[in-house]
């Protein structure tokens, strides 16, 4: 990830090097980058776009936040959920106006059976269409939980108690299914 080098110390962390990122920030880079786009790559399900949403949200907080704050794992994971989920929305309205204007094309598809791919697919697009109607922090949610995160990693992700992880989840996944029929 390349980002412009500020002069002076700033949001980025103090002890930023001429040219360069702090190593405060390199560090939480380095930690944290792979669960950040883990967490896009599950809403998302494709690595570029997962990639991009991640180096967004790494800028967003390279600019606003210092490096060595506290709550950086807990800001970068929500921020991964929101981004990828808005990245999401902005796929979806963006399909439905090319479809709008599609000419259908026969695809061929490579796989021992088509009629798997095509449910398959047709699966992972309609979680993606219903995470995409449920309410921000409910869609959150369930994006952060089936990207591996703990409940405490959700709860600071999140800013809710740990004890209310479970709660909040189970009525997510019950939106989901409501959403889902």
């Amino acid at each position: 990830m390349t980002l412009p080098a500020r002069a002076g110390a700033g949001p980025g962390g103090a002890g930023q090097v001429a040219g360069g990122l702090s190593p405060a920030f390199e560090d939480l880079f380095r930690t944290e980058y792979v669960r950040v786009v883990g967490i896009a790559h599950r809403v998302l399900a494709d690595q570029a776009e997962a990639e991009d949403v991640a180096q967004e949200v790494f800028v967003s907080f390279y600019r606003a936040h210092p490096a060595d704050a506290s709550y950086a794992p807990a800001w970068l994971h929500a921020a991964a959920a929101h981004a990828a989920l808005n990245a999401l929305r902005g796929r979806d309205r963006r399909a439905r106006r090319e479809a709008a204007q599609a000419v259908p094309l026969d695809a061929a598809t490579v796989d021992d059976d088509p009629a798997v791919v095509v449910a398959a697919t047709e699966t992972r697009d309609e979680v993606r269409a219903v995470l995409a109607r449920l309410p921000e922090r409910s869609a959150a949610m369930l994006a952060l939980r089936y990207a591996g995160l703990s409940y405490a990693e959700i709860a600071a992700a999140l800013d809710v108690r740990a004890s209310s992880v479970g709660t909040l989840l189970r009525r997510a996944e019950d939106a989901f299914r409501r959403e889902l029929q």
